[in-house]
């Protein structure tokens, strides 16, 4: 089904738009949360409160493309998780991993005072992807945002896991040079 129909049947409150969402995204709903997670039952249930969550927000929302705001919700909602069981324990999830590479670069922020600096930074990250290759930026993207192994970023990005490997760490290097030349500490 195409997704203006399924946009449709969340606005006419039919509950065929869970189902139909399921079809033909549960399957990359499931990989997003997995990614962040690491956990088949976390995954699972990041997946059934994404359903619900874009039960809640369609309408108002009218999504032109379902499949990016699906995978927005559910990563969202995985990070969420993983916070609250990163709080008890460690995980080995492509998400800690990820986050873990990019400590060096980003200080931590873990108070709600910081919000403002977090959205700063999020335009200056953006505005440092700008300046990237096409390559770079696919492998930054795909490792640190979506959280996939470096295995897999190789793979889309179409070179080699040691090529992928160096290009992250030089890559981050750069991103710390910039952000600290925009004045973010480190």
């Amino acid at each position: 089904m195409q997704d203006e129909k399924i946009v449709e049947l969340y606005f006419s409150r039919d509950e065929l738009a869970l189902k139909e969402t399921e079809a033909k995204y549960g399957k990359y709903l499931f990989k997003i949360a997995f990614d962040v997670l690491a956990d088949i039952s976390d995954s699972e249930e990041s997946v059934n409160d994404t359903y619900l969550a874009a039960w809640n927000s369609i309408p108002p929302n009218k999504p032109t493309m379902l499949s990016t705001y699906l995978g927005k919700l559910t990563r969202r909602i995985s990070i969420d998780i993983f916070r609250k069981k990163i709080s008890k324990k460690r995980n080995g999830s492509q998400y800690a991993l990820s986050v873990t590479e990019l400590e060096d670069c980003v200080k931590s922020t873990e108070n709600m005072e910081e919000e403002m600096e977090n959205k700063a930074l999020g335009l200056a990250i953006n505005d440092f992807l700008r300046t990237l290759s096409k390559e770079s930026r696919v492998l930054f993207v795909g490792r640190y945002y979506f959280c996939d192994s470096l295995k897999e970023v190789a793979r889309y990005a179409g070179v080699s896991e040691s090529k992928a490997k160096s290009n992250l760490f030089r890559t981050r290097q750069k991103l710390k040079d910039y952000l600290l030349k925009e004045g973010f500490e480190i």
